[in-house]
């Protein structure tokens, strides 16, 4: 099978984490392609992602490697293993490779952190205020219905089972953007209150009152796992989506994060009523935006 042309970014990760780890080891290509009887253009291949590599030389370049067996050993193994195939297969029809990427990081992530400036995340979205967005980029009803729904889809890794945990600051703009109008709004907040009480959900407001954070401007998702070596931080931008995975990008985006989370008011408490809230904090600013609708 020739090399693909366009690989995944499970397959782009799973490359280039092999390709830092035999560069700490001091190996070169050609001495990593000596370990599984192949030539420098093998390995180059498998490191760009380009072409797979079976459990047992991933196996073998892990340990050669001096990797040591532990949640960074055991995420690479896993992601060999998976083939790329979902339930978002079936999306194929109007999807392109970028959202198909999101829906797998999603399915075998544990955490998701998420910041938003201006809409409320795409997890938490209601239907109808989810056709209210995508009318804005798509022209075509049927391709927008198709998107709606495969958004819709996505945030089943908030149910079942083994639930992501997922925390997300919203800032106050967003509780004020009208999009689709008061009475789509309103139910989107509604919307809003109830995900967050679920206990693996966190939603925090950042309100006006706090002030400029230069992070403020920019919308951003973490996603997170057993080995924080794997982690990824996905940016999209209107010409294009960017995945970053360099160590040091991770940590400063959590560290952004964190920030805005201290920035934001107290998170809604799943255990409290409504009405008993005394104090100024997410869920009171949340009721107030949708009462004034």
């Amino acid at each position: 099978m020739p090399p693909r042309s366009h690989p995944s970014e499970r397959q782009r990760r799973l490359g280039l984490e092999l390709r830092k780890l035999r560069n700490r080891a001091g190996l070169s290509g050609e001495q990593a392609g000596v370990l599984l009887d192949a030539d420098r253009t093998r390995i180059s291949n498998i490191e760009a992602g380009r072409i797979d590599v079976s459990r047992n030389r991933l196996y073998k370049l892990l340990r050669e490697y001096g990797c040591p067996p532990g949640p960074l050993f055991e995420g690479i193994m896993a992601m060999a293993q998976e083939n790329g195939k979902g339930w978002w297969d079936a999306f194929n029809d109007t999807i392109g490779p970028a959202a198909r990427n999101l829906a797998e990081l999603e399915s075998r992530s544990t955490t998701l952190r998420t910041h938003e400036p201006l809409v409320i995340p795409g997890m938490l979205q209601t239907e109808e205020y989810a056709r209210a967005v995508l009318d804005t980029t798509e022209g075509d009803p049927q391709r927008t219905h198709r998107y709606v729904e495969f958004r819709l889809a996505r945030q089943q890794v908030l149910m079942g089972v083994k639930p992501v945990t997922y925390r997300a600051v919203i800032h106050e703009a967003a509780l004020h953007t009208q999009v689709g109008g008061p009475a789509v709004m309103r139910r989107q907040l509604l919307r809003l209150m109830e995900v967050s009480r679920l206990p693996n959900v966190t939603v925090q407001v950042c309100p006006f009152t706090a002030g400029i954070y230069s992070a403020h401007t920019q919308s951003f998702v973490m996603y997170g796992g057993d080995a924080p070596e794997l982690d990824t931080v996905y940016l999209e931008h209107p010409t294009g989506s960017i995945f970053l995975r360099d160590v040091d990008q991770l940590d400063e985006y959590a560290r952004m994060f964190e920030r805005l989370s201290e920035l934001a008011l107290a998170p809604v408490d799943p255990e409290s009523a409504p009405e008993s809230h005394e104090s100024r904090d997410s869920l009171s600013l949340i009721q107030h935006v949708m009462y004034d609708l």
